[in-house]
């Protein structure tokens, strides 16, 4: 029989040989991609969540529907093991850097501390991923929030907004919190605005915004490779959401937190995201169990707030993954998606007044778009989700969240650092799981790496501190990256990472705990007394790498 025949036979009779054939084929050619190949360049998509918690959505094991995110699982690759730099400004300092905060001056939040390592603002010794990529041809963009400075609009300087540090256009809020529906400190590229007359929800205007850059570029320059930073404020305090969104999650969280957090576990495990070895952790100990607390109908509306601001930002990514495909380079960009902090336990009692309305970063607004005053902190009598109210869900919630590990956001467990992370990208990548050691801080490399770009040692005249992260490209690929340490330090919680221990304090006057991190993740069984040299040598470590980062000296003493 002629081999054209053959086929001919073999599509008349409905035969999957010539289909796998194909994929055989695609699979050989698959990963052949490398930085020096002409017209090598992807696209770039960077989506960061705030305050999701590390099994929130669908593919990391929880209950929210986030079917967006979980097609970017599907086809791409999730880091189990993944950290960021436990809270939101010093995670977005090194996210686009690839430095420690520190380094980069955001050490801490938008204050300044009069230390090199505390300035609450981003330095010039750093470069940002957009000034990086500028200089091989892409055109940068950015959506959302910002809050890597404490110099506000209308009235502050405009010297470490989106546009100084290498983004073309923007649309940024600058501060750290605020609002959904009115959102403060709204500049559109460098000029200060408002929120225009209308409806407005400010996680579908960042998708929105984002979508528009991609439609923009695309007509003016298609052959330009572009790289978009969509910065999110979901899931982010205050608890608002939009009133369909929440009715969609009435009754999904009604089995209460005890029972979500061991189905998470066990959904968690035959995912193969954790290890069965590691022992799910016990309720936070201020948490009461599930059938002793109270308020619960005001419990549950936090929850299903929480998880309509997820739904929503998946609704979002969505859109944007919906226009790279109609504008037919969805498989021609490289797309990262991972949240800047662990679970956010912060309840929202009356003590945050002088964090609300002091300071250089006012969070909140008094009253809403139509005059009507709002209804602060968290109160069993008031439902959160409308633009009135502002409240956040809170410790037990927060617990769920970080299954199964123990602590929160700011904290150095388990629960306050370790993110989802996960890169989209199938023509070139291996999908599944990888359980390698990564950091917020291998963002910055990992892009130049794909790009094609060059670090540079200088920059605009200054000198620039060596980058401090590794490329997960070759992780991508299946193959192992070395490294031996990561560290960690926020407001005194630190850690020091290998790939066997884990040594962590709470504060700065904590004492050193041990962990066995493959046999024991979840942090339940301290062996700092069983094995006090190797405690001697890792904290030693990390006083060498505290000292060289401007981590020390503290100003919390």
């Amino acid at each position: 029989m002629k081999r054209r025949d053959f086929l001919a036979l073999t599509i008349a009779s409905g035969s999957s040989f010539l289909h796998s054939s194909l994929n055989r084929e695609r699979e050989k050619t698959k990963c052949k991609w490398s930085p020096s190949s002409p017209g090598a360049k992807p696209n770039i998509v960077l989506i960061l969540a705030d305050d999701l918690g590390y099994s929130d959505i669908g593919c990391f094991g929880g209950e929210i529907e986030t079917p967006n995110i979980d097609r970017l699982a599907t086809n791409g690759l999730r880091f189990t093991h993944f950290y960021n730099a436990a809270r939101c400004c010093p995670s977005r300092a090194s996210l686009l850097t690839g430095l420690y905060p520190h380094q980069t001056g955001v050490g801490d939040m938008m204050r300044d501390h009069g230390l090199p390592g505390y300035h609450g603002d981003l330095n010039q010794s750093c470069v940002t991923i957009a000034e990086v990529l500028r200089t091989v041809g892409y055109r940068c963009y950015m959506a959302g929030k910002w809050h890597v400075t404490r110099f506000l609009p209308p009235k502050g300087s405009s010297h470490n907004w989106p546009i100084q540090r290498g983004f073309e256009r923007c649309y940024a809020m600058i501060t750290g919190a605020g609002s959904y529906f009115w959102p403060d400190t709204l500049v559109q590229d460098n000029i200060p605005i408002e929120v225009p007359a209308g409806s407005f929800y400010f996680t579908e205007v960042i998708a929105e915004k984002t979508v528009s850059f991609i439609r923009e570029h695309r007509k003016k320059m298609p052959d330009v490779p572009f790289f978009i930073y969509c910065s999110f404020t979901a899931p982010h305090w205050p608890l608002h959401a939009l009133k369909e969104d929440i009715e969609r999650f009435q009754g999904k969280f009604n089995r209460g937190w005890d029972l979500l957090r061991q189905e998470r576990y066990h959904r968690m495990i035959a995912m193969g995201l954790i290890d069965k070895r590691w022992e799910l952790t016990p309720r936070q100990a201020m948490v009461a169990p599930w059938n002793k607390a109270e308020h619960k109908d005001w419990q549950l509306r936090r929850i299903e707030v929480y998880a309509a601001q997820v739904y929503a930002m998946d609704r979002g990514i969505g859109k944007i993954l919906s226009e790279l495909k109609g504008q037919g380079v969805l498989d021609s960009t490289f797309i990262i998606f991972l949240s800047d902090n662990g679970a956010c336990h912060e309840e929202l009692t009356p003590s945050w007044g002088n964090y609300f309305f002091q300071g250089s970063e006012r969070v909140v607004r008094l009253k809403t778009r139509d005059g009507r005053p709002v209804q602060f902190f968290n109160d069993p009598e008031i439902m959160p989700g409308p633009e009135d109210t502002y409240q956040s869900y809170g410790l037990a919630w927060a617990n769920l969240s970080s299954t199964p590990y123990r602590g929160f956001k700011c904290d150095a467990y388990e629960g306050g650092i370790a993110t989802p992370l996960i890169i989209h990208w199938p023509s070139q990548i291996k999908r599944g799981i990888s359980h390698q050691l990564g950091h917020i801080i291998d963002i910055m490399p990992t892009l130049i790496e794909v790009s094609g770009a060059k670090y540079p040692a200088e920059f605009n005249g200054q000198k620039i501190l060596g980058l401090e992260g590794v490329s997960l490209f070759s992780a991508t690929r299946g193959q192992n990256i070395k490294r031996d340490a990561l560290f960690f330090e926020h407001e005194g919680n630190r850690a020091v990472i290998t790939p066997q221990w884990k040594l962590i304090a709470s504060g700065t006057k904590g004492s050193w705990e041990l962990y066995d991190r493959e046999a024991d993740r979840t942090e339940i069984k301290d062996l700092a007394v069983k094995y006090p040299v190797v405690v001697n040598d890792l904290a030693k470590t990390w006083e060498t790498w505290a000292q060289r980062t401007n981590v020390l000296p503290w100003p919390w003493k």
